[in-house]
């Protein structure tokens, strides 16, 4: 590995933190920073990633070891499995709706700051460049962090890329720095995870401290795109994206977003079969009937992204109707808690057994020189598996992959919805997919539920806000100025198609992610044809859009009780009100929220209508006002 790190033009704390370390490793490609993950194996094949804590002795984070199809690593402590919500303060004094440190630890996060560059000097570290985005839009970056923790540097380089040192222009020069100091989550955070954003005009320092790449590696990157965006005026949607091939040559493309657990993995996933080849429905969790639907063929899937789209203004064709956007990332961070035995996802797993390059897997129940398994989860208890399993694939093995911009015709937003009985009512009372007016999808892309029983964060309970954008989380800013950037861009999209699609529960059944999956054969199958009044209905609850009156794929038709949950006889229009009222309720606490002076004129009718109980005309019409004030600023522009 090469050691020389000036090359690199890094900041002048950084120089000092490298330059005082007793050591220096510099990454060049994945392949040293795989050797680094592993490069203090013990007699058994692990190695450990652990720190003197003062006060606590030695800290075991995680073990990290070699197997067939790359490196899996285990952390010892379940709650580091997955991401917490809270992990974000703000270190700096720029304008935001987050938490600032001082705020949360009662002191200037300055101090702070400089304790963790002096612990940083203290060890032997890894340093390494990458690109935080990419193509025009992408930013000079670099990662020090403890040279035992390799697998985490692997992680992030996986996700966001690798720049060889030898290949840097002259002109490179980091616009954001990534420092690693896991045992400060000990010393200072009570255990818990934090991470640091410290924005400033030239850089973006962001500090993390613990080695879950989720809140960082990830999410911390994710942060750093959307304050560029904000400051450009463009957004970085969190969506997957798919081009749809039917069996007849006819694509679609479907941009589907939503919160963490909304979806967005599954949507790139091929349908699950039963053994028999059909498509299990779903299951009444109070008669325990099963429903299935035979499909023959489905549609061929090109995947464009998997959970973060750059959309600047460049890309942008205001003549289309229609958003363009292209992934931001190099690497995809897929949760596989859904596939628990051979055979659930024959794609992935063969992927993931036998990869052209090697992949990192996170929460997989994997042994030293044996074959990682993505069915085979690390266990948080006895008998209790870890609900956030991961594995990192590089978007170049993701087969029939979609490099560049595309052009999305529809834009679906997921939500976790739990059972809804007479006995018990909730706001699962979305039918199969539903067909949602602009300005109302504007208004789900604000609320952003986190939904029933989330397997990707530390969960709270009961109904919450993943926040707007559903990117909320990895924001710095204020969120009046990301609801006014989703509101210039939903309303430019005339011509897109704007659905709202469950996963795990309609009414009583249970349906996992098959609503969405069904609703992308049929709308692929479908095309570009517009719905008419004989084919859909205002739902019952307004803030749902429209429902369909029916539907058929493929010849076979479903049943309308998927379709319209009030009609289910386990639910019933009493028990659809009573979540229809949770669902006003919840929308109403968070819209309020929005209402600052700099919000949008227009922006701010819509939410009013909302809070006055508008019905889906007033959304039809407020989504035709919006769009006749998009066109004139746009001649007039």
């Amino acid at each position: 590995m090469s050691q020389d790190w000036k090359k690199l033009n890094l900041p002048a704390e950084a120089v000092e933190v490298l330059s005082s370390a007793p050591g220096v490793v510099v990454g060049s490609d994945v392949n040293d920073l795989i050797e680094l993950a592993l490069r203090d194996v013990d007699a058994r094949g692990w190695h450990e990633v652990a720190y003197d804590v003062p006060g606590k002795g030695r800290v075991v984070e995680a073990h990290a070891c070699r197997v067939r199809n790359g490196v899996a690593a285990n952390y010892t402590e379940a709650y580091m499995r997955r991401r917490d919500p809270d992990c974000m303060v703000v270190g700096d004094q720029q304008a935001t709706n987050k938490v600032r440190y001082e705020d949360r630890f009662g002191k200037c996060f300055s101090g702070l700051r400089e304790e963790s560059f002096e612990w940083l000097k203290s060890q032997e570290l890894a340093v390494f460049a990458f690109t935080a985005g990419v193509g025009r839009k992408g930013l000079d970056a670099a990662v020090i962090a403890p040279a035992n923790a390799g697998f985490f540097a692997l992680g992030l380089a996986m996700l966001q890329g690798i720049r060889p040192i030898a290949e840097l222009p002259d002109d490179f020069k980091p616009m954001v720095m990534i420092y690693v100091a896991p045992p400060f989550r000990h010393t200072h955070f009570d255990s818990q995870q934090v991470v640091v954003h410290n924005r400033t005009d030239e850089l973006y320092e962001l500090f993390s401290y613990n080695l879950y790449p989720g809140p960082s590696a990830k999410k911390g990157i994710y942060g750093v795109l959307i304050d560029r965006g904000e400051r450009e005026g463009w957004v970085t949607a969190h969506c997957s994206t798919v081009q749809v091939i039917t069996p007849y040559d006819n694509s679609v493309t479907i941009m589907h977003e939503g919160a963490s657990g909304g979806g967005k993995s599954e949507m790139l996933e091929l349908v699950h079969r039963e053994d028999d080849g059909s498509l299990l429905i779903g299951r009444n969790v109070v008669t325990d009937e099963r429903r299935h639907l035979t499909l023959p063929r489905a549609c061929k899937l090109r995947p464009v992204t998997d959970d973060m789209a750059l959309c600047p203004e460049h890309l942008q064709d205001a003549s289309l109707g229609k958003l363009r956007l292209r992934d931001a990332e190099e690497a995809w961070f897929v949760r596989v808690n859904h596939i628990d035995s051979y055979g659930t996802d024959p794609h992935l797993e063969r992927l993931s057994l036998d990869p052209p390059k090697p992949l990192l897997f996170l929460n997989i129940d994997a042994v030293p020189d044996s074959r990682a398994l993505i069915w085979e989860h690390t266990e948080d208890e006895p008998g209790v598996a870890c609900p956030n399993p991961r594995v990192i694939v590089p978007r170049e093995l993701v087969p029939d992959i979609v490099d560049g911009a595309v052009t999305v015709d529809v834009r679906s937003f997921g939500v976790r919805t739990p059972p809804c009985t007479r006995e018990n009512p909730s706001y699962g009372i979305l039918g199969l997919f539903h067909i949602l007016p602009p300005s109302l999808a504007w208004l789900w892309r604000l609320t952003a539920p986190r939904g029933h029983a989330n397997p990707s964060i530390v969960d709270t309970g009961g109904m919450t806000s993943e926040g707007v954008g559903s990117y909320w989380p990895f924001a710095t800013g204020r969120r009046v100025d990301q609801a006014n950037l989703l509101y210039q861009q939903v309303m430019r999209s005339h011509n897109t198609l704007f659905v709202l699609c469950p996963n795990q529960h309609v009414g009583a059944w249970e349906v996992s992610f098959m609503p969405q999956w069904i609703t992308r054969e049929y709308l692929a199958r479908r095309g570009h044809a517009e719905f008419n009044d004989e084919q859909i209905v205002e739902s019952r609850c307004p803030l749902l859009g429209y429902s369909l009156r029916h539907l058929q794929v493929e010849g076979a038709a479903i049943g309308h009780w998927f379709l319209q949950v009030e009609t289910q006889p386990e639910v019933g229009e009493e028990a659809y009100d009573a979540g229809a009222a949770e669902l006003r309720t919840f929308f109403h606490e968070q819209l309020e929220q929005f209402l600052e002076p700099d919000l949008h004129p227009h922006a701010r009718t819509i939410i009013e209508a909302c809070l006055n109980d508008a019905k889906i005309p007033d959304y039809e019409q407020l989504s035709t006002e919006a769009f006749e004030q998009q066109a004139l600023s746009g001649a007039t522009a």
